[in-house]
């Protein structure tokens, strides 16, 4: 699967604001709760599932 270019910047946002870039991706479902979840107990695990939700769909 090839990235856009809107990818790229939600790659970003997964980084800064882990949320953010799970939002942009899959609105406001699960997902973002568990990334909220996962970014409170600390900040690498909202960032490794932000990137997988976002390789993902």
């Amino acid at each position: 699967m090839a990235l856009t270019f809107s990818d790229i910047f939600k790659l970003i946002f997964a980084v800064i604001l882990p949320p953010l870039g799970v939002f942009f991706e899959r609105g406001c479902t699960t997902d973002i709760c568990i990334n909220i979840a996962l970014t409170i107990l600390g900040w690498i695990p909202g960032v490794i599932h932000a990137i997988y939700i976002i390789l993902k769909y």
